[in-house]
């Protein structure tokens, strides 16, 4: 039981680590920039690391129960899935940016319509409706498949105990959440504190956030189709 609890705290710390992947953190910070309040955030954090987390668990089972094994063009695939979904996360953000200055420009000698547009962007900034709650966990899952093939090879070669294996993925799923509820609620905050007093540099952070989530969802996608051979004959894939 020694063992497992310091297995279990290991499993945990990594967890928390693995949050803070690049990917991770672009990917939730298109979503937070659009949220003013950090609690908010940090459910949308939640949310996220619950979706990949179910996705390492289910993968990660049938691999450690079933010996199921992950042919390399599907491994592939999952981590291009990652990458176009940074690019489409990015064109929605940059795109969002670019209605609300084209609004705002075209409203700026009607105070009456300027002013019932922002009130609008305030409540849509504080709710956290249907579509905030989904759209972070459907990332979560894709990051997910990306990502439990390797955690779920990492932990076979360090337990041997089939059921231990399994609670590890259940605790490097928990210190996920708890990793990006902590990433999110801070990228929330320069949001929430400049909406107001500093809109122009607000908005100069979201459409920052859009074009990284555009340019690193490319790389991704040129890593894995092109250096990794996704589009080649001889595709090469190792899970990290």
């Amino acid at each position: 039981m020694t063992s497992f609890a310091l297995i279990a705290l290991v499993g945990f710390v990594l967890g928390m680590r693995h949050a803070t992947d690049p990917d991770h953190v672009i990917a939730v910070s298109t979503i937070v920039s659009r949220q003013r309040g950090i609690l908010n955030a940090g459910l949308i954090g939640a949310i996220w690391g619950l979706g990949h987390t179910l996705t390492i668990f289910v993968v990660g089972v049938a691999i450690i129960l079933f010996k199921v094994a992950i042919p390399t063009r599907l491994g592939l695939s999952m981590e291009l899935s990652v990458g176009l979904m940074l690019v489409l996360l990015g064109v929605l953000n940059l795109t969002g940016v670019l209605q609300k200055i084209t609004v705002k420009l075209t409203h700026a000698h009607s105070p009456s319509n300027a002013a019932a547009h922002e009130a609008i962007l305030i409540h849509d900034r504080q709710g956290i409706g249907a579509w905030n709650l989904a759209r972070p966990l459907f990332i979560g899952i894709v990051h997910g498949l990306a990502g439990s093939a390797a955690v779920a090879l990492l932990v076979m070669t360090t337990i041997q105990e089939p059921r231990w294996e399994i609670a590890y993925l259940l605790i490097f799923g928990f210190g996920t959440v708890a990793g990006m509820m902590l990433i999110t609620a801070a990228i929330a905050v320069p949001f929430a504190y400049t909406s107001k007093r500093f809109s122009v540099f607000n908005h100069g952070m979201i459409y920052a956030s859009g074009l990284l989530s555009v340019v690193f969802g490319l790389f991704v996608s040129y890593q894995t189709g092109i250096v990794g051979g996704l589009f080649t004959a001889h595709p090469h894939w190792t899970p990290h």
